[in-house]
Parts: C-alpha cells; sequence; structure tokens
C-alpha cells in the first residue's frame, strides 16, 4: 500500500464529508448511531470472533495483562458499546445550540452558536471499543472521524466499524464521515500528524510513549490525554468503612484504565487513630503495596523507590505514603499527578474545599472511587478520551466538547459611527 497516496485519499474524503455532516438534521444522525448499536449487537458472535484473532496477536506480541484486559471484548463489554452508541444518539444535538445570547446597545443581536470542528483524528491503543466511542461521538457533533486504532486491535475495531458504516448508509449519510486506517503500518500515524489541510485536530487516546510521540511530532492541533496517575487521598476525618471500599475499588475495579488509583495518600493523623485497613484489603487482593516511610514497615508491604511515586503502573500495584494533613496531599499531588483524576475521602468540608479549590486536576472527587473518571459515567454516553490540557476541552471528552463555536450577530440596518 502507497500510505501516502492512501492517507490523503482518506482525508479527502473526510474533508468532503465533514461539509455535509456540519449540517445533517439531528434525526439522521440519530439514526445512525441507532442503526450500528443494533448492527453490533446482532454483529456480536463475529466481533468476538475478530477479538480472539487480536488476543492471539497480542499475546504474540507479548502485551501485558492490563493491555490484554483492554483489548477483550466479551458478550458484557459489548453491550456496554451498544448502550454507549445509544445513550449518544438519545442526546440532545450539540450542533446549533445556542450557547450565550445578548443585545447591544448598537442594536445587535449576537448569539453564540456550537458549530462542529470538521475532521477529528483519532489514534488509539489497544481498546476497540473506542472504534465505536470516537466514531459515535464525532457523528454526533457532526464531525468527521478518521480512526486509526492499534496494531493489536485491527480485527475487532475493523468489524465494529463495518457496523458504523452500515449505520451511515441506512441514514444516508457519506460513509466517509466515519473512516478506519486499513493498516497497521505506523507510517499512517505519522502521515495523519501532517495532514493539516484536512485533520483539524487530533485525539491520542493510549499510554505516555503514544501521547508523547503525537505531542512532539503533529503539525495538526492535539487535545492532550496523559497518564492517568491518580490519587486518593484519605484524609484523618475520613469514615473508615467508606475508605475502605473506596480505596479498594479505586485500585481494584479495573487496573487497567486511565481512572485506576495509583497512589494512595493517607492523613497522618487518619494512620495514627486506625492504622490503614484498606492497605491489608488490598494486599488480600493481591495488589502489591509499595509503601514508603512507616508504612513500608506494615507487613507484606514493600519499601517504596523514589519513582514508584508518579508511575502509572496500569497494573495490581500502588504506591503508599503518609501526609501532614490536606495541604501534605496537595502539595504531593502537585509534584506527581498528572492533572487526570484525583480523590479526596473526607467528612470534613473545610478540607474537601480546600482539596478541590488548591488541587489542579480535571476531574477532582469527593468520596467516591477515581473509576468515575469515565464520559458514560458523566452521562455523556461515552467519551473520547479524558483531556488533561487546559485549553478547549478538559476532562470527559463527549459530543458537547468536540464543538467550536461561531457568532451570529443581527442588526436593523446597524451602522458603527
Amino acid at each position: 500500500m502507497d500510505i501516502k497516496a492512501e492517507m490523503q485519499k482518506i482525508g479527502q474524503a473526510a474533508k468532503a464529508a465533514s461539509v455535509k455532516l456540519a449540517f445533517a438534521p439531528a434525526a439522521q444522525k440519530e439514526q445512525a448511531l441507532k442503526v450500528a448499536a443494533d448492527c453490533v449487537w446482532q454483529q456480536r458472535a463475529e466481533i468476538i470472533a475478530a477479538n480472539a484473532k487480536d488476543m492471539e496477536f497480542g499475546c504474540e506480541k507479548g502485551l501485558s495483562d492490563a493491555m490484554m484486559d483492554r483489548l477483550m471484548l466479551d458478550e458484557s463489554r459489548i453491550q456496554d458499546i451498544v448502550d454507549g452508541l445509544r445513550a449518544v444518539a438519545a442526546q440532545s444535538d450539540p450542533v446549533g445550540a445556542v450557547l450565550a445570547e445578548w443585545d447591544m446597545p448598537s442594536g445587535l443581536n449576537i448569539r453564540r452558536v456550537a458549530t462542529p470542528l470538521g475532521v477529528i483524528g483519532v489514534i488509539y491503543e489497544s481498546r476497540p471499543n473506542v472504534t465505536a466511542d470516537a466514531g459515535g461521538l464525532c457523528l454526533k457533533s457532526g464531525n468527521a472521524a478518521i480512526l486509526r486504532g492499534g496494531s493489536e486491535s485491527f480485527n475487532s475495531s475493523t468489524a465494529i466499524h463495518a457496523c458504523l458504516v452500515e449505520g451511515l448508509k441506512a441514514a444516508s449519510l457519506p460513509e466517509a464521515a466515519i473512516q478506519l486506517v486499513p493498516t497497521r503500518d505506523r507510517a499512517a500515524v505519522s502521515e495523519m500528524l501532517t495532514m493539516v489541510d484536512y485533520i483539524d485536530v487530533i485525539v491520542p487516546r493510549g499510554g505516555k510513549g503514544l501521547v508523547g510521540l503525537v505531542q512532539r511530532e503533529a503539525r495538526v492541533p492535539v487535545f492532550a490525554h496523559l497518564e492517568g496517575i491518580c490519587h486518593v487521598y484519605v484524609d484523618g476525618s475520613a469514615d473508615m468503612e467508606m475508605a475502605r471500599k473506596v480505596v479498594l475499588n479505586a485500585k481494584c475495579r479495573r487496573t487497567g484504565i486511565c481512572g485506576s488509583a495509583e497512589t494512595v495518600l493517607i492523613d497522618k493523623a487518619f494512620f495514627t487513630k486506625h492504622a490503614a485497613p484498606f492497605i491489608d484489603d488490598m494486599l488480600a487482593a493481591g495488589v502489591e503495596v509499595r509503601a514508603d516511610g512507616v508504612l513500608a514497615k506494615l507487613t507484606g508491604t514493600i519499601k517504596a523507590k523514589a519513582d514508584d511515586f508518579g508511575q502509572e503502573f496500569l497494573d495490581m500495584i500502588i504506591a503508599a505514603k503518609l501526609v501532614d494533613g490536606v495541604d501534605g496531599a496537595i502539595e504531593h499531588i502537585g509534584v506527581f499527578g498528572s492533572n487526570h483524576t484525583d480523590a479526596v475521602i473526607t467528612e470534613d468540608d473545610a478540607v474537601a474545599d480546600r482539596f478541590f479549590q488548591r488541587v489542579d486536576s480535571a476531574i477532582l472527587m469527593r468520596n467516591a472511587s477515581t473509576q468515575f473518571a469515565d464520559g458514560g459515567e458523566f452521562g455523556m454516553g461515552a467519551e473520547i478520551g479524558i483531556a488533561t490540557g487546559k485549553l478547549h476541552a478538559r476532562g470527559p471528552v463527549g459530543a458537547a466538547q468536540l464543538t467550536s463555536f461561531k457568532y451570529l450577530v443581527v442588526g436593523q440596518g446597524a451602522i458603527r459611527p
């Protein structure tokens, strides 16, 4: 395959499709998403069979257990894909929404109205469900999508993409509205990063290596999705049973997702009063606890090394440390965090307010597991990623975050003196 020529062709088709999508009726997009969801469910056996090939490929490639978990599809996860597409379909259409409106003394009426970004390139690793999430959200927001999945998820992504195309055809929308790059060749990624004539924004979804590559080499604007170095701070006022439940879930529910807790910070006052039974809970669940200071003396823990803090393990490993109250936690997160998701467990409103005000992360939680850092759990149906930057989009990127805006100005023969 001539990669450059193929990507040029894909880019041209996406640009043409984006022009039509920009004013496609909401009902048409909704129909496409519903038909795609139905198709995914009807084709679940074929998708699972395709995924089995990917799992074999991933095993031969030596993927970690966490990456294999991200890659794996079963009927339950396919149901989640279907539910996500249907949820996005049911949402109100963000395109054309009036974001603000006001009148000026000059007689002008001014409206700020949501508009699509144009063509969105999504580069992702392992998780084939991103094919449906990204394709569905781009379509809902009136954007054409060029999807480049990981080499390990090639077969699964291809099968899911075919269902998205069925939805587009059923709704009489351009099939080029959602395109999947038809090769594992990494040269296609390099081409996407420089396609300024066709792609309006790139969204990388994957590990630090992928995101770093995209940020270094892209000439197209990028929505950054960096590491999920998520912290849970257990305050001195925390409810014991709540802390045990939340910490265990934040680490163990799924270790391979970006919302998995990677460090637990414990107020010295809490430890003096209660010790740290949630560390025992994690040890019993098979978590390797890399502990600092006094915590390293607890039975079952191992002494942490300096680089264990600020590490995205994506595995059954967590770092643990005692801190001096909420300010100690804030200071630690400021040094080692990735601006993704951080949680505080506390019964003290003043502590929660201080944590929320002073921790500079895209998502902050009180008395809730960091595993809720997910667009679906935020009512967005799905997400294209968690943006950790500060420009345009931040936090879960759903359909509304994939729009820009324009100003519509109306006068009655107004002239400027």
